[in-house]
């Protein structure tokens, strides 16, 4: 494990959750205590630049690289008016560098072994085992293989 990814963690610890996330500031990550994280969780290149929304729940195996954002499409609107609920990324998804998952309303649902492509701008739900990218994203293809086993999984 990755001190980054120890660090996302310990993240809601009692005595030290303050000092873990100035100590995430400083590799440019924010991910707030409220956000829900699984097991597992690999995080590339220390993460440099990635965020995610308080209302992010985020599956088991799930990958993420530098300049990942996961948040609302109105980001202008108070978050009480906001129609977006959560963003889940389901057990094993891959979110590729500079990929931007932004939810306009209810729930976006990143489906289990998906990948959003580098520097895509994904604003649908996806279903599970599709390649997702673009901007906007759209599906150009399925992943083929043991997506589903961690220790398979092509990353």
């Amino acid at each position: 494990m990755s001190l980054v990814t120890a660090l996302v963690y310990r993240r809601r610890h009692r005595l030290l959750g303050r000092l873990v996330q100035e100590a995430l500031a400083l590799y440019g990550m924010e991910v707030p205590a409220a956000c829900e994280i699984g097991p597992r969780l690999t995080v590339f290149h220390r993460g440099f630049g990635t965020v995610l929304h308080p209302y992010t729940t985020l599956g088991a195996d799930v990958t993420l690289y530098n300049g990942v954002t996961i948040g609302r499409a109105d980001p202008w609107v108070p978050q009480e008016a906001s129609a977006m609920r959560r963003v889940v990324v389901e057990d094993g998804a891959v979110l590729c560098a500079g990929a931007k998952v932004v939810c306009k309303e209810g729930v976006l649902t990143v489906g289990a072994g998906t990948i959003v492509g580098a520097n895509s701008v994904l604003t649908r739900s996806t279903g599970p085992g599709e390649i997702w990218a673009g901007v906007p994203a759209r599906r150009v293809g399925t992943r083929e293989g043991d997506w589903a086993s961690p220790a398979t999984a092509p990353v």
